[in-house]
């Protein structure tokens, strides 16, 4: 059975922004840091994506 990091990363992201949306998880300036180099996560995410396919 081959397991992704893809989907697997995608759904982590999603429940931890969720739970900071709902106020579950005080992140204080961790939610700053994210909010600024977000975009990072994108580049690197492609990068894996174009590595894996080689």
């Amino acid at each position: 059975m081959k397991l992704s990091f893809g989907p697997i990363l995608i759904i982590l992201i999603g429940i931890f922004l969720l739970l900071s949306n709902l106020d579950l998880l005080p992140l204080g300036q961790l939610k700053t840091l994210a909010a600024t180099w977000w975009p990072l996560a994108l580049i690197i995410f492609g990068f894996l994506q174009l590595i894996k396919k080689r």
